[in-house]
């Protein structure tokens, strides 16, 4: 069904991702490397934690408007316009993501108020715009039951931004509970509609892999503006090493094994099993991005300011629960997506993701540049593993023939 173009144009079960979306993913990304600058700044558990608060707010904020484009499409009409204006309000919450959690506010722009109104403007956007676009009464009646925990959460969120400190913290976390849990329990009673698998499986390819590219890009600017000596060069290349094993772990065989399960799914329960494997089962994949980019900017920065650059000192707790953290929830996220569209979870990313965890305690006494050297061989040794076994690829083809 196709609808004036100066309103707005539904999507066919064949429509893939536009270039508008990818200019949307980008400012999406861009306000995840906020997150990681953020939590740079003082790496503690503390930060760590609210970094998560921020990924999950911004997570749930960008499948909203994968979920819109799989709807309508993203580049006419109407919704062209409202999305532009989502992408400005992201862009904003970007800019006010480093000073998330300031103990003395500025009262002229008080960035946890910023980000916490920039928030409620994206999301109340793709509500009014799926709401535009819906002509089915049940997608309207899910968008309806989701707009009560969305009005019911901005409460804590504003004033979490207003007390500050811990009270922020829990608050935002409440508030994320609030809105993005009773979303998922109002999705249990009215399902969402999925139009087309091929466009939503490649919308998150591409923000997957931009994900990793902007990683990439934050090593780079960690390694500084001048190569301070050969350590840093070395670091920054075996972190380089660490991104094309994530690429590898998702897009050798994995990605295009997930959308040929998918596209088996009967239609009426395609919107369910879609919201478990993407926008969900991805959820710990980018977190997982984000942490590792932290921790290898902070190896950077230890081999940088130690004399000598040589990396003699340990990486510390925080940094080490980075870097094999994140590729643990990496490997998670994973298991997560075969779990959900196979009959039983592949065995080799269980395995690696407990390893991951078990060489957390060796990593704390090791150098910081020999404990980034193990991660990259743990990961080498799981592609390998991964790729002589067949497992991932094998199960879900056997999920797909049954």
């Amino acid at each position: 069904m196709r609808i004036s173009r100066t309103r707005y144009e539904t999507t066919e079960e064949t429509h893939r991702t536009t270039n508008f979306e990818i200019f949307f993913d980008l400012v999406f990304v861009f306000a995840l490397t906020r997150i990681v600058e953020f939590m740079a700044q003082t790496p503690t558990a503390v930060t760590m934690l609210r970094g998560l608060i921020l990924i999950l707010l911004l997570w749930f904020s960008w499948s909203s408007y994968a979920w819109l484009g799989n709807e309508a499409r993203a580049d006419v009409g109407l919704v062209r316009t409202g999305t532009l204006a989502a992408m400005a309000a992201l862009f904003v919450a970007a800019l006010a993501i480093p000073d998330a959690w300031q103990e003395e506010p500025d009262p002229l722009l008080p960035a946890p108020l910023l980000l916490a109104f920039a928030y409620l403007v994206v999301r109340v956007l793709h509500l009014a715009l799926y709401l535009y676009v819906s002509r089915s009464a049940q997608l309207t009646r899910t968008l309806r039951l989701s707009a009560i925990p969305l009005a019911l959460g901005w409460i804590p969120l504003v004033v979490g931004a207003l007390l500050g400190g811990t009270a922020q913290t829990a608050l935002w976390a409440v508030a994320f509970l609030i809105d993005v849990g009773g979303g998922r329990i109002a999705s249990r009673y009215s399902p969402w509609e999925l139009r087309s698998v091929s466009h939503f499986t490649e919308r998150h390819r591409l923000v997957v892999i931009i994900a990793i590219g902007e990683s990439l890009i934050s090593i780079g600017l960690g390694a500084g503006a001048e190569l301070a000596t050969w350590w840093v060069l070395l670091a920054a290349l075996l972190g380089f090493v660490v991104t094309v094993c994530l690429w590898r772990l998702y897009f050798d065989r994995f990605a295009s094994a997930v959308e040929r399960v998918m596209a088996t799914v009967p239609r009426a329960r395609r919107g369910t099993i879609a919201g478990d494997v993407f926008s969900l089962a991805h959820l710990p994949m980018i977190a997982g991005i984000m942490y590792i980019a932290l921790g290898i900017e902070q190896v950077l920065a230890m081999l940088i300011h130690e004399r000598g650059g040589v990396g003699r000192h340990a990486l510390g707790l925080s940094g080490v629960v980075a870097l094999y953290g994140g590729a643990a929830l990496y490997l998670v996220g994973r298991v997560l997506c075969v779990r959900l569209t196979a009959v039983r979870a592949a065995l080799p990313p269980i395995v690696g993701a407990v390893a991951l965890l078990l060489l957390i305690a060796p990593a704390r006494v090791l150098p910081a540049l020999s404990a980034l050297a193990l991660l990259v061989v743990a990961l080498l040794v799981q592609c390998a593993a991964e790729r002589r076994s067949g497992t991932l690829g094998a199960t879900l083809t056997a999920k797909r023939a049954g």
